[in-house]
């Protein structure tokens, strides 16, 4: 049995809705590659820890690869010829500059396809003028390892293979619903070995001649047959029409600015890879948490990252709230944590494709009358957050013009939430939201920084449950304030009246029983005896973005944003360098995030504190700029310590919430505002002393799109909607009915 290779170059991903693949360069499978974990995944399993293909004895040098879209790519090498003497690695001896005259081998183009499953097209191109002889050979394992083992550089034990037809490998486990593996088809090969494939062929003086390598999965017992594999994969071509359309439709920026230029042109293209759909509802589009190791629907990133995106796609925030509806929890379940109401904290999508009786994981029944055949299953519900930022999106969707019949469809879901807020999330009847974990499995932390200790005390010793953390209340102050809209535009007076005293009266009791007057700023949390963690970090800049801080202390808050101890120079820390248990690579607890700083610069755009809200949004464009235009989770260091963003170590440099935080930044320039029910966009730009000139074409609104151009004092508008004026106020009221 062949041992799975480690890959020397550099690592090339494929994501496309369930799956993902991690090769080296010339598109070799390992489960190291680059010196961190490889493979192909489908269902939360490696189902390929190693396909290597080699030519005539040999491996290919790598010469170029190009990534198409995110769900394929072309790899072009070269195979040596010959008997050159080998090098360390297998490579020429020598300076290593290509072989001439009859050293040359065939050129090989390798086009690989990624689906619900794999398939590699392999063009082997004679560059001579004889013809010659050609043999491709294909070796195959796995260990089946799981994506929480294989992240962590973990190995499971390798999978034997069993008996197939004469040009497959078939590797697999288990019986009947527990069998899991691959299939891998050589098309026109035979089988070598037990692990290997062979092709061979005479390829005449300058021709070409193809193979084609499919790995059909099984999981669970379901297959897909390798002809339909071979055949055109449909599932690609519409998950690529689809990304085509995207990046067609978002709006097109236009600025002097060249870091925001390239940090929207980059959020585009990686939103646009994180979307995954519902097999069960193709044309409902959500953000996967991250790629490739969080191909999942995250509730509280999705709600956030779809918030953030807004001005680019509000279909993105509508595919998330009826996709999180439609798992909204129905029974109490310690388990999971479900509760009625709740919304779900991580759910996965199931691969479509393995025949019609496959059903993915574990069938999970949505609302009565929604059940459908279960290609999803709810993982846990173990969030406090993601349930008040559903009712916001919904209220935030709503004032960019969400069809009234649509609301109507969703409303019940909001008031299912709310009902989850006001009862169950509520553990000790203060009136504020609480977490604790239902049983030891659970997840210790349910708000967004839900690592080991993310909330100490001034001592350093963790908090003690059940935690307030203080960006929740500003989430379920708004939450009320869009139930109190809702009422409003519908004409239930009564409702409204009911809804808004509730934010009302959240608002008030917040101000007096978090804000530490010894500090000058708001607890982080209340802890299980009603005392304040009063720690400072980055939670509070949410605050402001919510609304629920007092006009006065924002602009206390808003010089602690700016100052030393939580701005680094490059964003917001997690926590302040001063405070206990800070250090500057902990992912909460010292680390700058890209979405909580965009969210901070928010906060202070509401409250009219551009200065401040200026300096962190430059900041991070100038970040980004540093790492091609992507927007990184970065180390707390000092700006004048260390003079470059040093980015935390992270498998999964592309998230969803990341990626969103120039599109927020750009609304936030814009100063941009809809309110389509009271017929009226807020809209006062205010640009950054780094920009001159911006241009914003086909903004969404209201079911068409609006332009916006900015240069100096002078804005324009074009394309607006009938019915719709443009208020050019600084900003909107914080805290009345708008």
């Amino acid at each position: 049995m062949g041992t799975p290779l480690s890959s020397p170059g550099p690592l090339v991903t494929l994501v496309e809705a369930g799956s993902f693949c991690l090769s080296d360069e010339v598109g070799d499978v390992a489960a190291t590659v680059a010196g961190g974990p490889g493979g192909l995944f489908v269902a939360d399993r490696r189902l390929l820890a190693r396909l290597a293909l080699t030519v005539n004895g040999g491996p290919l040098r790598p010469v170029d690869h190009h990534v198409e879209d995110p769900g394929a790519v072309t790899f072009v090498g070269r195979a040596l010829a010959g008997e050159t003497p080998a090098g360390p690695g297998g490579w020429p001896a020598g300076p290593g500059e290509w072989p001439d005259g009859p050293a040359r081998g065939p050129v090989v183009v390798r086009r690989r396809t990624l689906g619900a499953g794999l398939r590699d097209e392999v063009e082997v191109r004679n560059v001579g003028e004889e013809p010659t002889y050609v043999e491709v050979e294909v070796t195959v394992a796995t260990d089946l390892a799981d994506l929480a083992l294989a992240r962590l550089g973990g190995r499971g034990p390798e999978v034997e293979p069993v008996a197939g037809g004469p040009d497959e490998v078939v590797l697999a486990r288990g019986r009947g619903r527990g069998r899991t593996g691959c299939r891998v088809v050589l098309r026109g090969g035979t089988r070598r070995g037990p692990d290997t494939l062979r092709w061979e062929a005479i390829v005449p003086g300058r021709g070409r001649a193809s193979a084609t390598v499919v790995v059909a999965p099984i999981v669970e017992g379901a297959e897909i047959v390798p002809a339909a594999v071979m055949a055109a994969d449909a599932t690609h071509d519409r998950s690529a029409r689809a990304l085509v359309r995207w990046h067609r439709e978002v709006p097109r920026v236009v600025t002097d600015h060249p870091g925001l230029r390239g940090a929207v042109a980059r959020s585009t293209a990686d939103l646009g890879a994180l979307r995954v759909v519902d097999p069960e509802f193709p044309e409902r589009a959500v953000p996967a948490a991250a790629s490739p190791w969080h191909r999942a629907l995250h509730g509280r990133d999705a709600l956030l990252a779809s918030w953030m995106s807004l001005i680019v796609d509000p279909g993105l925030a509508l595919g998330t709230l009826e996709t999180l509806a439609r798992f909204q929890g129905v029974d109490v379940d310690p388990r999971t944590e479900e509760e009625p109401g709740r919304i779900p904290a991580r759910l996965r999508f199931g691969t479509p494709g393995f025949g019609p009786d496959a059903r993915g994981p574990a069938p999970v029944p949505g609302p009565p009358g929604e059940a459908g055949p279960g290609l999803a299953r709810v993982v846990d519900y173990g969030a406090v957050d993601a349930t008040p930022l559903f009712v916001m999106l919904l209220g935030e969707l709503r004032r960019w013009g969400l069809a009234p019949e649509v609301v109507e469809r969703l409303l019940p879901h909001a008031d299912r939430a709310l009902s989850w807020i006001v009862e169950h999330g509520d553990l000790d009847g203060d009136g504020y939201v609480e977490y604790r974990r239902a049983t030891d499995r659970g997840q210790r932390h349910q708000a967004w920084k839900d690592s080991p200790a993310p909330v100490v005390a001034a001592d350093g010793s963790p908090a003690r449950g059940p935690i307030a953390v203080a960006e929740v209340q500003g989430y379920a102050y708004a939450a009320f304030r869009a139930r109190a809209h809702f009422a409003t535009e519908a004409g239930d007076r009564r409702r409204a009246s009911e809804w808004q005293a509730r934010a009302t009266s959240l608002r008030a009791s917040f101000n007096l029983d978090f804000w530490v007057e010894a500090e000058g700023w708001p607890a982080l949390a209340l802890d299980g005896d009603g005392r304040a963690v009063a720690a400072l970090a980055s939670n509070v800049g949410h605050l402001l973005w919510t609304g629920i801080l007092d006009e006065e202390r924002a602009a206390v808050l808003a010089k602690h944003l700016v100052a030393d101890d939580l701005f680094s120079g490059w964003g917001v820390r997690t926590l302040a360098a001063s405070m206990p248990g800070y250090d500057p690579l902990g992912l909460h607890t010292g680390a700058v995030w890209p979405h909580d700083t965009a969210l901070c610069v928010a906060g202070l755009v509401r409250y009219g504190l551009v200065d401040e809200a200026h300096r962190l949004l430059g900041a991070q464009l100038e970040a980004a700029a540093e790492h091609g235009g992507r927007p990184r989770v970065l180390c707390g260091f000092d700006r004048d310590d260390i003079g470059a963003p040093v980015a935390v170590p992270d498998t999964c440099a592309v998230r969803a919430w990341s990626a969103a935080a120039p599109l927020l930044h750009l609304r936030s320039i814009l100063r941009l505002d809809p309110n389509v029910p009271q017929g009226r966009v807020w809209l006062a730009p205010v640009l950054p002393p780094q920009l001159a000139t911006l241009r914003v074409d086909r903004i969404p609104l209201l079911g068409g799109s609006v332009s916006v151009a900015v240069e100096g004092d002078r804005v324009e508008v074009d394309d607006l909607p009938a019915g719709i004026e443009v208020v050019a106020a600084a900003r909107p009221p914080v805290t009345p009915l708008r």
